[in-house]
């Protein structure tokens, strides 16, 4: 069960980050401030999750729920400052792309930070469960 929650949360990871780099680099989209801060805590998760499936590491959870838990707040912040209009005058991105703005509206809710919203509690997700486990 584990070595399986762990390769849910490496494919996670490299789904996140190829994501994020066809929507700059295919697609065009100049990431935000806080689009760059997701990164920053997607990127190495990536590969820190490899290491881990290929050791079997059972501890990894030490290493991974503070980058996700933090990655997870900060997309939320950056999915509510998109979707509640009262917000934007709270939004940290001051030169650039406004971190308000939406490249892709999905359904009406599935925007770029949602969707790294949801890689991260997927993480977040498999490493609770891990972590669980191993009390």
């Amino acid at each position: 069960m584990v070595n399986k929650l762990l390769l849910l949360a490496w494919i996670t990871s490299i789904t996140a980050m190829g994501g994020s780099l066809f929507f700059s680099e295919q697609m065009g989209f100049i990431p935000c401030t806080l689009c760059w801060f997701q990164r920053v805590l997607m990127y190495p998760l990536t590969i820190i999750l490899g290491i881990a499936c290929y050791r079997s590491d059972r501890d990894v959870y030490q290493y991974v729920l503070p980058l996700s838990i933090i990655g997870m707040m900060v997309s939320a912040y950056h999915y509510a400052l998109q979707k509640v209009p009262s917000l934007h005058e709270f939004s940290t991105c001051t030169s650039g792309v406004p971190c308000s703005g939406q490249y892709i509206n999905w359904l009406h809710f599935i925007t770029i930070p949602f969707l790294s919203l949801m890689a991260f509690t997927i993480i977040t997700t498999a490493m609770l469960v891990m972590w669980k486990r191993k009390k």
